[in-house]
C-alpha cells in the first residue's frame, strides 16, 4: 500500500534466525558436511495503477 517516489528502492534479504545456534527452539541453521543445502525464496509483487 506504499507509493514509491522516483528512484526509490527497497531490499528483501532472506536469512535464517539470528543467533539460532544458541536457542534450541529455533530452527537448526548449522550445515553438516554430508548435508545438502537448499533454500527457495519466492517473491510476488502486484502493481496497481
Amino acid at each position: 500500500g506504499q507509493k514509491f517516489d522516483y528512484r526509490t528502492g527497497f531490499c528483501l534479504e532472506a536469512q535464517h534466525f539470528p543467533d539460532s545456534p544458541n536457542h534450541p527452539h529455533f530452527p537448526m541453521t548449522i550445515l553438516m558436511p554430508d548435508q545438502i543445502y537448499r533454500q527457495d525464496t519466492i517473491y510476488k509483487f502486484l502493481v496497481e495503477e
